[in-house]
């Protein structure tokens, strides 16, 4: 019989990806969704609702496996009190509504893998390394980080494997950073933001999820692991490569940071600082990424756009 795996967040950008990549492999896949979707491809969809802290019990109790990608996106609007607050319990008040489930009918999954964020080390900029040990930060992302992961180690509680996947900026065709980037920099009109200098750890979709599936898959892995491949990209080297990768050139100038924190405010933050983060730890259990060159990954990125 195949292993069912559970994903939260299944219809956006990783979860789509994610979810065909687990169908290849042979596994069946549940999706936790707010609206009714008929269960088509072999998915089966199951109803939720977080700020009631309801769902279709079903989902959790038929799983093997559960991967927690749900939560609003950082970046999509300005960071007002109210988006802040929708940030933080898209992510853990998600985790604690499984969690309920999982306990009340003492059920264990033979993994729980929870998406974070390498904001966890904070808007900073600087040429330390960050490692799954470095201290959490006490800004805004750091701190939804740390609750994220508290919230998912409440499965560690209940004896599950738990997992905790720290992610870069990830490329993906037609999807993410690269959906936005890709129409201004064709136009000949891209440029590296604020001072270009601050760094900016990437990983390929292909790779992110297969680090998930070998989270689940690996029963060595638990606790927290950086999803990014280190290879000192700033903001200014990447905008050079992306305008490469599409015949274009960079003439502008960079876009100055005062500008861009009138028009983000805080939010700003996210794309004017960047730290260098390590990914050895996933390494030396045997992982491998396949595309550990910015280039390679960007051509793989830009077909047929």
């Amino acid at each position: 019989m195949k292993k069912n795996v559970l994903i939260t967040g299944g219809t956006g950008f990783i979860g789509k990806y994610l979810t065909t990549e687990l169908l290849k492999k042979g596994y069946s896949v549940s999706i936790l969704s707010r609206s009714s979707k008929p269960n088509i491809n072999g998915i089966i969809y199951y109803i939720w609702d977080v700020s009631s802290q309801k769902m279709e019990e079903a989902a959790v109790l038929n799983a093997d496996y559960i991967i927690h990608l749900a939560g609003e996106n950082i970046a999509e609007k300005k960071w007002t009190s109210k988006r802040k607050e929708e940030i933080r319990d898209s992510r853990v008040q998600s985790a604690q509504l499984i969690y309920s489930v999982l306990k009340k009918h003492n059920k264990k999954v033979e993994a729980f893998v929870s998406a974070s964020g390498i904001g966890f080390y904070g808007a900073i900029n600087g040429e330390g390394i960050c490692t799954e040990d470095t201290l959490p930060a006490n800004d805004f992302i750091g701190e939804v980080c740390q609750e994220w992961e508290k919230a998912a180690d409440l499965m560690a509680g209940l004896g599950i494997r738990t997992v905790k996947i720290r992610t870069g900026m990830v490329l993906g065709r037609n999807e993410g950073v690269l959906k936005k980037l890709v129409p201004i920099f064709k136009r000949g009109l891209g440029s590296a933001l604020g001072s270009g200098k601050q760094y900016m750890p990437w990983i390929h979709i292909h790779d992110l999820c297969m680090m998930y599936i070998e989270a689940i898959e690996n029963e060595k892995l638990a606790g927290a692991y950086n999803a990014t491949i280190n290879d000192s990209t700033s903001n200014l080297s990447f905008s050079k490569a992306l305008a490469n990768s599409l015949g274009s050139s960079m003439w502008l100038p960079n876009v100055p940071a005062f500008l861009i924190r009138i028009g983000m405010g805080e939010m700003a933050d996210i794309i004017l600082t960047g730290r260098r983060v390590s990914s050895d730890k996933i390494k030396k259990l045997g992982f491998r990424f396949q595309f550990k060159n910015l280039k390679k990954a960007l051509k793989d990125c830009l077909k047929q756009v």
